[in-house]
């Protein structure tokens, strides 16, 4: 199961990290463009919304059934947190994950509330921005572009 679920989310990673990069230049170039809002804008951060999800509860599945859980449970967090690979993939990565989602989240939600343009492409290049750059800092690149 292990595996599987690995598989899934190292690959479903790749398209979060595509559609948030997306997203947040769309957002960027509307805000400095000025142009309007219209419904691409909208599938655009729903859509990124929805992967971002997915990848989180792929991530919660991961976590539980990976081998590093098991480490936590047998050592403690003392050997977890003298350890830089498992603190990463126990502390880290995860934390800054739910992070990134909440972010993007709030961002959404704010946004929804704005009734012109500019204040709508403001919360998501804020938010979006935001959970990009949380992102990127907490991937394992090493295992990741390996």
């Amino acid at each position: 199961m292990y595996s599987t679920v690995y598989f899934i989310h190292s690959w479903w990673a790749y398209l979060v990290v595509l559609v948030l990069i997306i997203a947040s230049v769309n957002a960027l170039i509307g805000l400095f463009t000025k142009r309007d809002y219209n419904a691409n804008d909208f599938r655009i951060s729903l859509f990124t919304l929805i992967v971002s999800h997915i990848q989180l509860l792929i991530g919660i599945v991961l976590f539980f059934v990976a081998p590093y859980f098991q480490v936590l449970l047998n050592s403690g967090m003392g050997e977890v947190m003298g350890d830089s690979t498992l603190r990463l993939y126990i502390v880290e990565h995860p934390l800054m994950m739910i992070i990134a989602v909440v972010l993007i989240t709030i961002g959404y939600s704010k946004h929804k509330k704005k009734l012109t343009s500019n204040p709508k492409f403001k919360m998501l290049a804020i938010f979006y921005t935001l959970g990009l750059l949380f992102v990127l800092s907490r991937i394992p690149w090493a295992t990741w572009l390996s």
